[in-house]
């Protein structure tokens, strides 16, 4: 959407939001005007009563918290330059972190998906709720991809050890460069970590909480199986079994939350294998079903899933980090595990 197109959209939903005010009468909107020597993206000018008021709005093509920081503070120079100004963030989408961020600074916003929060003399007018626009959820997801996750992972599995470097971090996650320098650009961008050569993380539980909402364990191919052995019986078994073939695997969900604290009962196992999933199932005389699984390997969508993976009763078991994010999108009691978890696990370390 072209500049000049987007701010006609910014002008007109402000204008319908300001004239079903029966007391507020618009009386004039000027796009790119000048205040002194600077230029602002769009001044409303209205009537309250008979009080003069401009908002002065400032449009940002990206609705995240660093850039709307660097709106606030051009909309506070703005502001000096006239009398009876009010201030407004405008962006293709305000999330609720940049929207708490405005009230915090005394600033309005508008979005182009219909959100916004007005507040000036006897008015307050709020919005909220509205959808995210798809093309910035594309831009969000994208540091919740394969290989980008796996950086995330490294940070949030040691939230409060020394800032990482930017080749360090690559290393340890095995991805390139590139990629490191792509997602630490949209992280600063979000305010989920800072530093510029250094980097760390200062946002981790709503990181993993925005990355909780872009995952479901079912990105990961499933294979069920029933077993008449007891689903401890088979979880040993398959650790054994893969210890001695050297292939990667590590228990996760009811499997590995009844490792790292107190769940209760389960009655289906869960466990990612890298590799020589039918070989796996065969050895430890595994029928795979269709209904009615005891027992459920999965196929990684990328090998990041061990990342961290630590070794509890000689059993391998996924990370914290990892079991969050298996066990918060499966209803009902891996919510309750979940929230658990964060609390008596994640939390403390951080």
């Amino acid at each position: 959407m072209k500049a000049q197109e987007t701010l006609n959209k910014i002008k007109d939903k402000l204008e319908q939001i300001l004239i079903a005010v029966p007391f507020i009468k618009i009386n004039e909107s000027l796009l790119e005007a000048r205040l002194g020597n600077v230029r602002v993206d769009l001044i409303v000018k209205v009537n309250i009563n008979g009080r003069l008021l401009s908002l002065l709005v400032e449009f940002k093509s990206l609705g995240e918290p660093r850039m709307v920081r660097m709106a606030i503070q051009q909309l506070r120079e703005y502001s000096s330059l006239t009398e009876n100004a009010y201030p407004v963030v405008a962006a293709p989408y305000i999330s609720e972190d940049t929207a708490n961020l405005c009230k915090q600074n005394k600033v309005g916003y508008i979005d182009l998906a219909g959100n916004c929060f007005l507040t000036f003399h006897r008015v307050y007018i709020e919005r909220k709720y509205y959808p995210n626009p798809i093309i910035e959820k594309r831009r969000v997801r994208s540091i919740f991809s394969p290989k980008s996750s796996r950086i995330l992972r490294v940070m949030l599995n040691y939230p409060q050890r020394r800032p990482w470097g930017v080749w360090e971090l690559a290393k340890e996650a095995n991805v390139s460069i590139g990629l490191v320098s792509k997602v630490k650009e949209r992280l600063l961008d979000l305010e989920y970590i800072s530093g510029d050569k250094y980097l760390s993380v200062i946002r981790p539980v709503e990181l993993l909480e925005e990355w909780a909402s872009n995952y479901s364990f079912k990105k990961n191919k499933i294979y069920d199986y029933f077993s008449f052995d007891d689903i401890k019986d088979i979880e040993r078994k398959l650790s054994e079994y893969c210890k001695q073939q050297t292939i990667p695997y590590a228990l996760t969900l009811f499997s590995g939350a009844a490792l790292v604290a107190p769940f209760s009962r389960y009655t289906r196992g869960f466990a990612y294998v890298g590799n020589n999933i039918s070989e796996v199932a065969d050895k430890l005389g595994l029928k795979e079903v269709t209904s009615g699984p005891n027992i459920s390997i999965l196929e990684p969508y990328d090998e990041g899933v061990f990342y961290g993976s630590n070794e509890n009763d000689d059993v391998s078991v996924v990370s914290d980090i990892q079991l969050y994010l298996d066990l918060i999108g499966f209803k009902g009691r891996g919510e309750e595990s979940a929230k658990f978890l964060l609390e008596q696990r994640i939390k403390p370390k951080w």
